[in-house]
């Protein structure tokens, strides 16, 4: 089993938070387990996504960030990255009183086999945000941490382009890596956080998040946010130098990046499944069969055929040994995603 994403989703009181997560969960064919963390005697955001979720776990009476540090998250991880459930991602939805990068810094440190972080995404009122969390003359820290930061309530300003600008500009003082998006209703592509089967089902019946997708008016589709993708196909065994400089630099608009490459050392070829989500670069063993070379790039309005051209040649096929210094690049990943 390849490690599980962790998907951090934060944002203040009253930005979108679960309307964003309800909105997501109902792609079909996906598989997510949710960590909800109400601060508060009420867990009344579980129940909002009971029976959208295929294994809720909940954390109550308290902000994630100030969890002791045996219980809390790393049970609900640890419950939820059982491989019988087989899980495309894992959602923590953060009260609106825990601090982004405190939260990060959870996840990223946690104990738990079988997950990786998955991306920090922030998500902000615009209508509110500069009356109640970006007030004072230095951009606050939580746009540190943020990997995907969701300018929501866009269809309650006045000048949408202007406070999307506004905002993103507040985000790139400090964290120049951020990928910033605008919508309305919390309305995002999925794509932008997990992966999506796209198998049909066999049974041919349309299952409960098929039935809610449908379910849901469709007047506002110019307000959806719909991601682009890239796939490359390469034979052989490439230069992981060349790979790894572009998954530290992905291609203009690319958020997210994932994939499986072959390495060829003296006398052997191995390997390698890789995924980027914003800065955050994770290398790992591929499971056996797995296929090689293949890269998908995912994100925003997109160049495609300047991003698929990018992608051939850092998968262009190499004779020989790789480069020991590209193999040694590899291996730092490797390790630090442990």
């Amino acid at each position: 089993m390849q490690p599980i994403p962790v998907i951090a989703l934060t944002g203040y009181l009253g930005a979108g938070k679960t309307t964003l997560l309800n909105h997501v969960l109902r792609s079909p064919n996906a598989r997510i387990g949710v960590v909800i963390n109400d601060f508060g005697e009420l867990n009344v955001d579980a129940g909002l996504v009971t029976g959208q979720v295929d294994e809720p776990a909940s954390i109550a009476g308290g902000c994630i960030c100030c969890l002791p540090d045996e219980g809390g998250l790393d049970l609900a991880l640890a419950r939820l990255a059982d491989p019988k459930l087989r899980l495309d991602a894992i959602i923590v939805e953060a009260s609106g009183l825990a601090d982004p990068v405190a939260v990060s810094r959870i996840i990223r440190f946690s104990g738990v086999d079988g997950v990786r972080p998955g991306g920090i995404v922030d998500v902000i009122d615009a209508a509110s945000h500069f009356d109640t969390v970006d007030r004072d003359a230095h951009p606050p820290a939580r746009y540190g941490a943020a990997t995907l930061v969701v300018v929501n309530k866009l269809d309650q300003v006045a000048d949408r382009a202007d406070t999307l600008q506004r905002i993103e500009s507040r985000v790139r003082e400090l964290n120049p890596h951020a990928y910033v998006v605008g919508a309305t209703g919390g309305r995002i592509d999925p794509a932008l956080l997990y992966d999506i089967a796209t198998a049909a089902q066999e049974s041919g019946q349309l299952t409960f998040r098929e039935l809610l997708f449908d379910a849901e008016p469709h007047a506002h589709d110019h307000d959806h946010v719909h991601a682009d993708s890239v796939t490359v196909f390469t034979d052989g065994c490439v230069d992981p130098g060349a790979v790894v400089d572009l998954l530290e630099e992905p291609p203009t608009g690319v958020y997210r990046m994932k994939g499986t490459i072959a390495v060829r050392y003296r006398s052997s070829v191995r390997m390698y499944t890789v995924n980027v989500v914003g800065p955050s670069v994770h290398i790992a063993v591929a499971p056996p069969r797995a296929a090689a070379n293949n890269l998908v790039a995912i994100g925003m309005e997109l160049d495609t055929e300047a991003v698929r051209d990018q992608i051939r040649t850092a998968l262009a096929a190499t004779s020989g040994a790789a480069p020991a210094e590209g193999v040694r690049r590899l291996q730092r990943y490797r390790r630090l995603s442990i």
